[in-house]
């Protein structure tokens, strides 16, 4: 009924604007979830340790999305590959899985991103993920890491695979990403470099702001002549 009579419903993806004018609806725009590039300044950063770091992030409400990878962080941290973190994750998450869990704060989110060499969003195909708008992706690749996500809802527009980051589906496609990432580290920069370019060009406040002023302004406008 709120969406319905509002006059404007601003929907952060496709899938979500489609759930709005099918409640009716009759002025929908999309903007996606965001970042402010000033609160993600670059670093260079080298990893000298032979174990990748890799990172989710999340809340306790979200972090049991790493069941869906669970026999693959299982595998390639007993080959001594990889150290999984989760930053967000409940006390009591993950009893038989190797993954240190980090605190999560505003304050503290930044740096501790920043010492991840890849970055994940595993989530199942199913109708609330498709909602989801991919913030945590968008935050991985502000800090120039390289993501594998699942194809799902409006991952396949922030993941362009290949290019902005990977995409898996199966947990032999996650394997089998991670290890691609493992053994290149050249196309761990490459990923990064472009994933960052990709926010800065359509995933930041510094774009977005305006926008959203202008709209608001014409909607204002709009009802003033009306």
């Amino acid at each position: 009924k709120i969406m319905k009579n509002a006059n404007l419903v601003i929907a952060g993806n496709d899938y979500l604007a489609e759930r709005a004018t099918s409640a009716g609806a009759k002025n929908v725009i999309i903007v996606p979830t965001v970042i402010d590039l000033d609160r993600y300044p670059l670093l260079n950063k080298k990893n000298k340790e032979k174990k990748i770091s890799v990172g989710w992030i999340g809340s306790p409400m979200t972090s049991h999305y790493l069941n869906e990878i669970s026999s693959v962080i299982i595998e390639l941290s007993n080959k001594k590959l990889f150290n999984f973190f989760a930053i967000g994750a409940g006390r009591n998450d993950f009893q038989d899985l190797p993954i240190t869990k980090i605190p999560w704060s505003e304050d503290t989110e930044y740096n501790e991103i920043t010492k991840f060499d890849i970055g994940i969003m595993p989530i199942p195909d199913l109708p609330w993920e498709r909602g989801k708008c991919g913030y945590k992706l968008i935050q991985f690749m502000a800090c120039k890491i390289p993501v594998i996500a699942s194809p799902v809802g409006v991952n396949i527009k922030i993941v362009k695979n290949y290019k902005t980051g990977l995409l898996a589906s199966s947990q032999s496609e996650w394997n089998d990403a991670l290890l691609s990432l493992y053994h290149d580290s050249k196309f761990r920069t490459f990923l990064g470099q472009n994933g960052r370019m990709t926010v800065e060009k359509k995933y930041s406040l510094q774009v977005y702001a305006p926008k959203i002023v202008t709209i608001m302004k014409n909607l204002l406008m709009d009802r003033r002549i009306s």
